[in-house]
C-alpha cells in the first residue's frame, strides 16, 4: 500500500517477502550455530537481515521501474521469479549440496521469536489473545495505524498521495517525484521483509521453498479491499484470516460435517478457500475500490505533457 500510493504497482512483494524468510533464517541460524550467538540476538539479527533482504529486492524494483521504466508488472514478476530461483538455489547448495557451509545436514536453529505479553491489553476477555502474540505480529498491528498517521497527516504522506495521484503536478510543486518513488517503494519492501521474517523466525525455524505460498498476493488482494487504506487493508487481512481459520478448523472437526457436505473434509477443497477468496475479490465483486491516479504508470520527467 505504502508503494502503490506512490503510484508505482509492487508485484513483487512476494519475491520480496521469500527472500526475506530465507536470508533472515539463514542469518539467524548462522550466528547461532557457526558464531554461538546467543538466541536472542540471533534472532533480532534475522529480523534485521530479513527487513534489508526485503528492502534490497525492493531497490531493484525500483531501479526497475522508476529508472528504466520498465513496465510494473513484468518487473514484479521478475523480482518473484528471481527470489524463487535464487532461494530455491542457495539452500539446496548451502545445506544439500557439496558445498555445505555447516558441513553436513542443517544445525539446530536458533528457535523462534517468544510471546510478548502486554499488561492490561492482554488480560481483555476474549479479545484478550490480539495482544498476547510474538513481535512481528504485534509490530503488524502497530505499523497500521503508524501507516494511517504518516500517509494522512504529515508532510510525506501528502507529497507520496501526490505522487501517486498526479506525479507532473507534484513535480510542478517542487516535490522530488523519483525520489519519493524510491523512498517508498525501499520502506515498503523493509515491510514486506518483516512479513517474510515472520514465515521462518516467528512461526516456525525452518526454510522451505515457496514456503510464503501465495500471501504476497493475498496481501494485493488485501489492500484492494481495503481501498488502499491502512485500515480498510487490516479489516481485509482480518477476513482472509478468518478464511484461514475456516480452512484448519474444518479439517479438525471433519468428523462432523454432515454426509451431504462431505467434499468439505477434503483437504485440498479446504485449502482453496483463502485463494477462491483472494479471485473474488480480484474481480471486483466485493465493492468499487479505487487505486491512485497514476499507480502503474511511469513517470518521465523528460516528457512535457
Amino acid at each position: 500500500m505504502v508503494c502503490e500510493r506512490s503510484g508505482v504497482v509492487n508485484l513483487g512483494i512476494e519475491g520480496m517477502m521469500l527472500t526475506a524468510a530465507f536470508f533472515g533464517w539463514f542469518a539467524a541460524l548462522y550466528c547461532s550455530a557457526a558464531l554461538h550467538v546467543p538466541p536472542g540476538v540471533s534472532l533480532a539479527v534475522g529480523v534485521l537481515v530479513a527487513a534489508l533482504s526485503g528492502a534490497l529486492m525492493a531497490l531493484l524494483l525500483a531501479l526497475l521501474t522508476v529508472t528504466f521504466g520498465v513496465d510494473q508488472i513484468i518487473a514484479g514478476t521478475v523480482i518473484n521469479l528471481l527470489a524463487t530461483g535464487m532461494t530455491g538455489f542457495l539452500n539446496r547448495q548451502l545445506f544439500f549440496g557439496h558445498g555445505n557451509v555447516f558441513g553436513g545436514g542443517v544445525p539446530r536453529a536458533a528457535g523462534v521469536l517468544p510471546r510478548i505479553h502486554v499488561p492490561v491489553l492482554a488480560d481483555i476477555p476474549l479479545v484478550g489473545t490480539v495482544f498476547d502474540q510474538q513481535p512481528i505480529a504485534l509490530t503488524a498491528l502497530v505499523l497500521v495505524f503508524v501507516a494511517h498517521y504518516v500517509l494522512f497527516f504529515t508532510r510525506w504522506g501528502l507529497r507520496t498521495r501526490a505522487v501517486g495521484e498526479h506525479p507532473r503536478a507534484a513535480s510542478a510543486a517542487g516535490i522530488d517525484v523519483v525520489r519519493v518513488r524510491y523512498a517508498n517503494i525501499v520502506i515498503g519492501g523493509a515491510i514486506a521483509g518483516l512479513g517474510g521474517a515472520y514465515f521462518t523466525l516467528e512461526s516456525v525455524p525452518s526454510f522451505e521453498p515457496m514456503m510464503t505460498n501465495g500471501r504476497g498476493f493475498i496481501a494485493l488482494a488485501a489492500m484492494i479491499f481495503g481501498n488502499w487504506k491502512p485500515i480498510g487493508a487490516l479489516a481485509a487481512a482480518l477476513v482472509f484470516g478468518a478464511a484461514q481459520a475456516f480452512q484448519i478448523n474444518l479439517q479438525l472437526f471433519r468428523d462432523v460435517i454432515p454426509p451431504k457436505l462431505a467434499f468439505l473434509q477434503q483437504s485440498s477443497v479446504v485449502g482453496m478457500v483463502p485463494y477462491l477468496l483472494t479471485l473474488i475479490i480480484l474481480t471486483g465483486v466485493i465493492g468499487k475500490t479505487t487505486p491512485p491516479a497514476a499507480d502503474g504508470v511511469p513517470y518521465d520527467p523528460e516528457r512535457r505533457s
